[in-house]
């Protein structure tokens, strides 16, 4: 399976982020993305390749032209008012505000961001639209032909929203990808999202569409991060309606609990019959990972991979979340090997 990886995400590191009320070193850093990487060249899963740059056309096809300008200019906003330290959001638009973007980057930050785990610092852009243009240069390699294509993406992507960033993502690579797959011909795409949080960004881009089906795993938002999306009854608006499917598990859901939530996804998926899938790969599921709750095991992943591979699909990996640094690299390999065993 083809890997696409690039040096640039190492650009993005900020040195902090406010968690559940406190300063600390971002839980999402670039040892996560060494790890995958060092595993995937250890299994010999496939050559790794650099990606093409692709500018910012892809990504205004999910993301508001103001956001990504927002992106791409807010360090030098920040810096010309004398700052040097990363940049947080410290003030929100609440239900009832005016939602009118302020001028100054004190209100946008705020404006364009749901929470405070999305830090900016000096080369973040760089980074984030490295990310997506690995997203892009994978799909494109599904579209030529290949079965699958695993894109290592960093920063992560599916908290990202058409116009605001938060859970460490900036920019949905997942989303990215799917829309190139329609945008070169495809009819329908799938989004299988099994990172243990709930892709809120994913879901908002794809709600009232037809085009895109979305279903996710996760972690019940009675309880659990991003809390305010992610319910059994989210099920699309307009023409988007049914499909989205959402599958929240409570606290301490093992495999046996999670693969029932996984066939049931499936079958959404045979029943919408894609001409390609995204999968949006996070293995903060794991036991160990240090800001989830479910208990799944390293030998989980591969099961999760076969079942994936069965439904005999074109299928493009975008890595997610996953912050157990010591394993990240090994349960992300057990998916995309377990999903090797099958052929179409």
């Amino acid at each position: 399976m083809l890997t696409v990886y690039s040096e640039d995400h190492r650009q993005h590191f900020p040195k902090h982020e406010l968690f559940k009320g406190e300063f600390v070193t971002p839980f999402e850093k670039p040892e996560r993305v060494d790890a995958v990487l060092n595993r995937v060249k250890a299994v010999a899963l496939g050559e790794v390749i650099a990606p093409r740059d692709f500018g910012t056309a892809p990504l205004l096809r999910v993301h508001a032209p103001n956001f990504v300008t927002y992106l791409q200019t807010a360090w030098m906003q920040w810096i010309a008012l004398g700052r040097d330290h990363d940049i947080l959001p410290f003030v929100f638009p609440a239900l009832g505000f005016r939602k009118v973007e302020p001028q100054h980057i004190d209100g946008k930050v705020g404006f364009l961001a749901f929470d405070t785990g999305a830090p900016i610092s000096a080369h973040t852009w760089q980074a984030v639209q490295s990310a997506a243009n690995c997203a892009v240069t994978a799909q494109k390699h599904l579209s030529a032909g290949a079965r699958a294509a695993f894109a290592l993406c960093r920063p992560p992507g599916h908290h990202a929203g058409s116009d605001f960033v938060g859970g460490y993502c900036y920019i949905n690579n997942a989303a990215v990808a799917a829309q190139a797959f329609l945008d070169d011909g495809a009819q329908r795409v799938a989004i299988l999202d099994v990172d243990y949080h709930h892709g809120n960004g994913t879901q908002e881009i794809f709600y009232r569409r037809s085009d895109v089906l979305y279903t996710s795993i996760h972690g019940h938002p009675e309880r659990e991060y991003p809390y305010f999306l992610g319910y059994a009854d989210e099920i699309g608006e307009a023409a988007g309606l049914g499909y989205n499917h959402n599958y929240p598990l409570h606290d301490g859901a093992t495999y046996e609990q999670w693969g029932d939530a996984m066939a049931h996804a499936c079958k959404k998926i045979l029943a919408y019959a894609p001409d390609a899938l995204v999968v949006s790969l996070g293995v903060d599921t794991f036991e160990a990972d240090p800001i989830s709750r479910f208990k799944l095991k390293s030998e989980d992943y591969l099961r999760m991979g076969e079942t994936i591979g069965q439904l005999r699909v074109q299928t493009l990996f975008v890595m997610e979340g996953g912050y157990a640094v010591e394993t990240v690299g090994i349960n992300t390999v057990n998916l995309l090997q377990g999903f090797e065993t099958t052929a179409i």
